[in-house]
């Protein structure tokens, strides 16, 4: 938990320090860099570190995450420029890929399924505590002492967790014997360990160690899916922004990253062991799953990003009351998450699931009923909503993959859904991002008063300082917002639909599970 924290706190603690790094190191142009520079080693090094957790184990992987995390955290405190502050981000990230799927893998090898929802939702409470006392934390940090403390922070959290995790973890030795369905036994499938006259020998930790000597790590793969990720992600995440959709630079990334993803496929299919394996797809739960949560990523855009913007400029609340309104969700998502097994244990991971997802549907549906322009509560009430249905929706689905392979692969399925959840999220800003500047320019095409902003951003600002405005114009533009971020949260939901379409087409009713047996 402590390690998750690190990568939980940065996520939130550096968003409310940005005007002190502007007014300190400059470059405002490309301040947003400092987060998508973050984002983009998070989730291009996810597969890779899945793979190799798989390969050497859990722990080396997490000790070496948490060293390259607290690297770039000191060198985040010592940058003397917005470029150097932004490169060591990108270090920062390096380390917070091993953290964010390493963690998930470790809880699923030591935790037996009936406790892993338990374990699984005390890990979702340092996202939640995390979305409410980062943003706090880096505001005093910031204001009272200085921003270099909001990195320097993470170092005696970091040391501890270090501390923890070198004398403490074990990782146990797994029996995989056979592959069950949820509410089942079916014999004889594909298993980790050794088959010998139908009985499966468990791989002690030792043979494990010894046998990961002998592995070839895939190299080539890692760097092909590194540079296709980079280029992916930046094309997404700058398009629209940085430079136009319809324009060369969006066009040579786009192309390049489909050139570079047609040369990784080669370099994996001859790959000994891949980085990505091709099983990933290939088995119908894991490739359901992974499709699934690329939805959830798409449609979580909407309350991450818009929500704020629409609390502060519709409501006409703060920063910290629109924070608020956000933390809704995150109070009921680990509740709904820890109670989930007790829904999936009787109807199964997947049905367990298309009920989270049909609900989130339908409240994603209700957000653009709202009253305009309504009172705090009322969108608060959403996220609480929406937070229990998705607790409903992902465990299960991400507990029901870890289930269904062996230790030898649960780092790299882990790690294939993390991974399509952030790809999910970054296509989600870029196509939510342009719906809503496509809702404010028809909207602001033929204003009631000259001067008006036409973008969202712009908006935004036009909205910080009212007095600039008259009466009929800030109303015409709250107006537009509320109609933007409707549109938003409707495509939220059709994101929403496509996932609980992809669940009823592709999902098997029953996953696969494998039984298990202690070892110890």
């Amino acid at each position: 938990m402590l390690g998750m924290a690190l990568a939980a706190l940065d996520g939130t603690i550096v968003s409310t320090a940005v005007p002190q790094i502007v007014g300190d190191l400059g470059g405002f142009a490309v301040f947003s860099w400092l987060f998508s520079g973050y984002l983009l080693a998070v989730t291009v090094t996810l597969p890779v570190y899945g793979k190799l957790s798989d390969t050497f184990g859990r722990k080396p992987v997490l000790i070496a995450g948490i060293i390259v995390f607290l690297i770039g955290s000191l060198l985040c405190a010592t940058a003397w420029s917005m470029a150097s502050l932004i490169a060591f981000r990108v270090v920062q990230g390096l380390g917070g890929g091993a953290l964010q799927g390493t963690v998930q893998t470790i809880a699923a090898d030591l935790y037996p399924l009936k406790e892993r929802p338990r374990i699984q939702a005390k890990l979702s409470t340092v996202w939640a505590t995390s979305s409410v006392a980062g943003p706090a934390l880096g505001g005093l940090l910031a204001g009272y002492a200085d921003w270099r403390w909001i990195f320097l922070v993470n170092l005696p959290v970091g040391v501890v967790a270090l501390w923890l995790i070198v004398r403490y973890l074990r990782e146990p030795g797994r029996t995989t014997p056979s592959r069950t369905t949820a509410q089942g036994t079916r014999p004889g499938r594909r298993t980790s360990g050794r088959r010998t006259s139908g009985r499966t020998t468990p791989a002690s930790p030792g043979a494990r160690t010894a046998s990961a000597l002998r592995h070839r790590v895939d190299w080539a793969g890692a760097l092909a899916v590194f540079a296709t990720g980079a280029l992916l992600l930046t094309a997404l995440v700058q398009g629209g922004v940085a430079w136009p959709w319809l324009s060369a630079p969006s066009f040579a990334f786009l192309g390049g990253s489909a050139v570079l993803a047609a040369v990784t496929v080669v370099i994996e299919r001859r790959a000994a062991e891949p980085i990505i394996p091709g099983w990933v797809w290939r088995r119908r739960t894991i490739a359901a799953v992974n499709l699934a949560l690329g939805a959830l990523g798409l449609l979580m855009v909407a309350p991450t990003v818009f929500l704020p913007t629409y609390a502060q400029s519709v409501l006409g609340l703060g920063p910290i009351a629109a924070g608020f309104v956000l933390s809704a969700m995150t109070l009921s998502w680990p509740v709904s998450a820890a109670l989930s097994n007790r829904v999936y244990n009787r109807v199964g991971f997947r049905q367990t699931a298309v009920i989270g997802i049909f609900l989130a549907m339908l409240i994603l549906l209700a957000f653009p009923l709202l009253p305009f322009p309504g009172q705090a509560w009322q969108p608060a009430l959403i996220m609480l909503l929406l937070g229990g249905a998705l607790g409903l929706f992902q465990l299960p689905l991400i507990i029901g993959v870890q289930a269904t392979v062996g230790w030898s692969e649960r780092g790299t399925a882990t790690a294939s859904i993390l991974f399509c959840r952030q790809v999910g999220q970054s296509v989600g800003a870029a196509v939510f991002g342009a719906v809503a500047n496509g809702v404010l320019a028809s909207r602001l095409a033929d204003p009631p008063s000259p001067g008006l902003p036409r973008d969202l951003d712009s908006v935004s600002t036009a909205l910080e300082n009212p007095a600039a405005l008259t009466a009929e114009a800030l109303e015409y533009l709250r107006r537009a917002v509320d109609a933007a971020v409707d549109r938003v949260y409707l495509g939220a939901a059709v994101a929403a639909a496509l996932a609980l379409l992809v669940l009823l087409v592709l999902a098997p009713k029953r996953f696969p599970v494998i039984a298990e047996k202690d070892t110890d």
